[in-house]
């Protein structure tokens, strides 16, 4: 869900902001990493003597014994993604336990077609467990196993061989293996037109992460100029329009993986992602959203499909049954990460006060997806069950906040302005799905579930109450950590006011009626990072400087925990080193 009102971004400034806001003492990390350099040729001058790698090269979905990796060749000048333009080109993978690749662990070969806009995958097996590997892609007359030049769009052997930049990554630990701990980058909600990837950038200098986690809306489907509107966009969108034909997604994806800090993320880390709305477009539902119009945006099932193949070509996502999202990533013992589609199959959102959103009838997750979750949550037998979910969980009421900030708030949360009682979109809209799975957690004893969630452009800390009404003195089933968001505009962007200034305001409010929020900020741009150990699982906000700021610096902001056995979360008096 997106808020409509925009913020007043600066221009592209080449030094920190004498208007940045102050925050605590910036945490460095206790080792240093070199990460490969990423500037990539303009594209106006792409493939011109050859194939290219234009927009870097990612990994995913680690295993034990393996992982996805990928990248996309650009093997003409015309093949521009999204065009259909460009020859089959044979690309060549290696990953290698040493960066000088002198040990390698594997090689292999694949084709990009332009049936697959160029992109290729290769889903590696056979490696060692909880090990760093570092991947690269050749292609041009060097990737042919033969050496022939049949990759080469003249036939002819001049064709000057491409080397991709190096990344790393890291498989998972056995699934019989006691892990001391893991370590996650968390992250949601980059819009292109709203600012710098910074976020990125950070999580990438941070040699201490197993991978990073994605909660969704990693682009936005908006036309330039649509979200924020014109006077405030800091770069614009390819292509400019809003994106609805496969062609279309695929130049965005594109578009989004020219971005340096980005490139620098997905080399530096394995990415695990999930979708949320605007990967196809806002506020989406299982047949339809409300950013779609049929009558002049065509049939909803076709921009849904093509949204979905771009998000397959284009992330290092294994698809899971029916071509979703959810699926199941162990890390030995110690957790399991159990990843949500709650696009593509909930009921349409309902309207706010007219009773629906207690419909058993109405699902967020579908009927298979919950059952595979409960089963999941009921057999693990890792000490932390993680829960990926783009929509938060824990319930909210917006009553109590002062009426001249209902609307900046029903703005960012995307609900109607005439009154904000409850947000439709999350699980408060479906709650008979939450109402089944909290009751699942409490009657069948399962401790230590953590919901990680992105979406609202907030960073909250929450007990899950069985009963919001009546807690602290009912249960609670589980925790939540909500990220803010990278770019996408929060509470102080749409009111246009200083950080930590009328937002408090409402943080006080919303904290008063709902107990069981422990912290909320609504206005700091960032990250997290979360770190589960036997003893707790804690995450640790980051906050960046300044949005509009290419060089933006990252401070820590604040950390809570949540100790095994006690289904609470409290705060933490600093962050994990």
């Amino acid at each position: 869900m997106t808020s409509k009102l925009p913020r007043q971004i600066a221009s592209q400034i080449t030094g920190p902001s004498a208007s940045t806001p102050k925050r605590r003492t910036v945490v460095k990390a206790a080792a240093t990493a070199v990460v490969v350099p990423l500037a990539a040729a303009p594209l106006a001058h792409a493939a011109e003597n050859g194939p290219a790698f234009l927009h870097g090269v990612a990994s995913g979905d680690p295993l034990p014994d393996g992982v996805l990796l990928w990248t996309r060749v650009t093997p003409t000048a015309e093949a521009v993604p999204g065009s259909g333009n460009g020859p089959d080109t044979t690309v060549r993978w290696e990953i290698s336990e040493d960066r000088n690749f002198s040990r390698l662990a594997a090689s292999g070969s694949v084709t990009a077609r332009a049936a697959s806009d160029h992109t290729v995958k290769a889903d590696v097996r056979g490696l060692r467990p909880a090990t760093d590997y570092y991947f690269r892609f050749t292609a041009g007359s060097a990737a042919s196993s033969e050496g022939s030049p049949t990759d080469s769009p003249t036939g002819s052997a001049a064709v000057s061989p491409a080397v991709s930049p190096v990344g790393r990554t890291r498989t998972t630990p056995a699934h019989e293996a006691t892990a001391p701990n893991v370590r996650f980058g968390v992250v949601s909600c980059a819009n292109w037109e709203a600012g710098w990837f910074s976020a990125y950038r950070h999580l990438a200098d941070r040699p201490d992460l197993d991978a990073v986690l994605h909660l969704g809306d990693y682009l936005y489907e908006y036309a330039s100029g649509g979200y924020p509107v014109d006077e405030d966009v800091l770069r614009q969108h390819e292509p400019k329009h809003e994106i609805l034909s496969l062609a279309d997604y695929r130049t965005r994806h594109g578009n989004y993986k020219t971005d340096p800090d980005l490139q620098a993320l997905h080399a530096r880390h394995p990415v695990i992602a999930i979708w949320d709305d605007h990967e196809i477009a806002n506020d989406t539902w299982s047949g339809g959203a409300e950013n779609h119009t049929p009558g002049t945006e065509g049939d909803w099932s076709a921009r849904q499909a093509a949204a979905k193949q771009a998000y397959f070509e284009w992330m290092p996502v294994r698809p899971a049954t029916e071509g979703t999202v959810y699926r199941r990533v162990r890390y030995g013992k110690l957790a399991d990460l159990h990843l949500l589609d709650l696009r593509s199959f909930r009921s349409q959102q309902t309207t706010v006060g007219n009773g629906d959103v207690d419909d058993p009838e109405r699902t967020l997750t579908g009927r298979a997806q919950l059952d595979w979750l409960k089963q999941g949550l009921a057999a693990s037998q890792a000490r932390w069950k993680l829960v990926g979910t783009s929509v938060m969980i824990s319930p909210v009421a917006f009553g109590s906040v002062p009426a001249h900030l209902l609307g900046p708030l029903a703005e960012l949360l995307g609900l109607p302005k005439e009154g904000i009682a409850i947000n439709v979109d999350q699980w408060d809209g479906y709650t008979d799905d939450r109402r089944e799975l909290l009751a699942h957690l409490t009657d069948r004893g399962i401790r230590d579930t953590v919901f990680l969630t992105g979406d609202i452009h907030m960073a909250w800390a929450n007990d899950v109450p069985v009963k919001a009404a009546t807690y602290p003195l009912s249960q609670s089933a589980a925790t939540e950590f909500v990220v803010t968001s990278v770019t996408s505009d929060n509470l102080d962007d749409i009111l246009k006011v200083d950080p930590q200034t009328v937002s408090l305001v409402a943080a006080g409010a919303v904290k008063a009626a709902n107990r069981h929020v422990k912290w909320l900020d609504m206005d700091s741009h960032g990250y997290g990072v979360l770190d589960v150990t036997a003893e707790r699982s804690q995450m640790d906000y980051y906050a960046l400087s300044d949005k509009a700021d290419p060089r933006a610096t990252s401070s820590w902001l604040r950390s809570y925990r949540t100790l095994s056995g006690t289904q609470r979360v409290e705060r933490a008096q600093q962050p994990v080193r």
